[in-house]
């Protein structure tokens, strides 16, 4: 059955795409299983509600290409994990020998996807009863190497407000939701994973550029929301063979998050109303 309102909510999904721009199309050294990979794979499908939500922002463009939730301004070789990389997350040269972008490449590859779809999103959350917005990934089962949880085993769901572990303020830092709020989706989905530590607030990841820039920029509440990707993707997904997604085990995740949205936001006060 439709529903009579789309939830009051904005969807960002900025890492499902795996296309390479024309501008630098012939320079990359990866193929299309690991650029697939190195995507967050299922999450266009798994968040992909755009029946149940007031906004949805998606890019076509890989995130080892450019990479939506990094500040603009972190670029290589003085950020390794920037706005554009020369490397991926395991160590495999992005582009061919002597083909890496310079700083022009990297100007215009921000000008013609970056800064389009963060202008994007500001656009959208100006629309009228906009309550909340959820920056939407997939993530590896077990920290990567050089990650600050490198071989531990991740949560099934990652919630992410820039607070601790309870979602409560940090001391120098603004949380992007209410810990209300951020508890609240836990709650909602510990009820679906019970098992202990398959839920988590803000471990590993607490929000990236995303959530928070633009919670600065329209003070509309952000929560960074992470699913393993071991809940659909087959054990021998790696960069040489793509991400081998379970169809299946992925629509009935995509269930499970239409459910939560569908009952956290009834509860979300109006735009208008004052957050606590």
């Amino acid at each position: 059955m439709a529903l009579s309102r789309r939830l009051p909510l904005l969807i960002s999904i900025p890492h499902g795409g795996t296309g390479i721009p024309g501008e630098v199309r012939g320079k990359v050294a990866l193929d299309a299983a690991a650029l697939q990979y190195y995507s967050d794979p299922g999450s266009l499908h798994l968040f992909g509600v755009h029946d149940l939500v007031d906004a949805l922002v998606t890019s076509p463009v890989s995130r080892i290409i450019v990479d939506l939730n990094r500040p603009p301004y972190h670029r290589p070789p003085r950020h390794h994990d920037g706005v554009v990389k020369y490397l991926t997350s395991l160590g495999q040269d992005i582009w061919k020998e002597g083909m890496r972008p310079d700083l022009g490449d990297i100007h215009q590859l921000l000008l013609n996807h970056y800064f389009p779809y963060h202008a994007r999103i500001d656009s959208l959350l100006d629309r009228p009863g906009i309550a909340a917005a959820l920056d939407c990934h997939t993530m590896v089962g077990v920290g990567l190497p050089g990650a600050p949880d490198q071989g531990k085993k991740r949560p099934l769901i990652c919630l992410g407000n820039s607070g601790d572990g309870q979602g409560s303020p940090k001391k120098g830092v603004l949380p992007t939701c209410p810990v209300s709020w951020i508890q609240d989706l836990a709650r909602l989905f510990r009820e679906r994973f019970p098992a202990p530590g398959s839920v988590a607030i803000n471990q590993p990841y607490s929000g990236g550029f995303i959530s928070n820039a633009h919670y600065w920029h329209k003070g509309i509440p952000w929560i960074q929301l992470e699913v393993n990707r071991s809940i659909f993707e087959s054990d021998d997904a790696n960069p040489e063979n793509g991400s081998q997604v379970d169809w299946v085990l992925l629509d009935e995740m995509k269930s499970v998050i239409r459910e939560v949205l569908e009952e956290w936001s009834s509860g979300l006060p109006d735009r208008d109303d004052p957050v606590s």
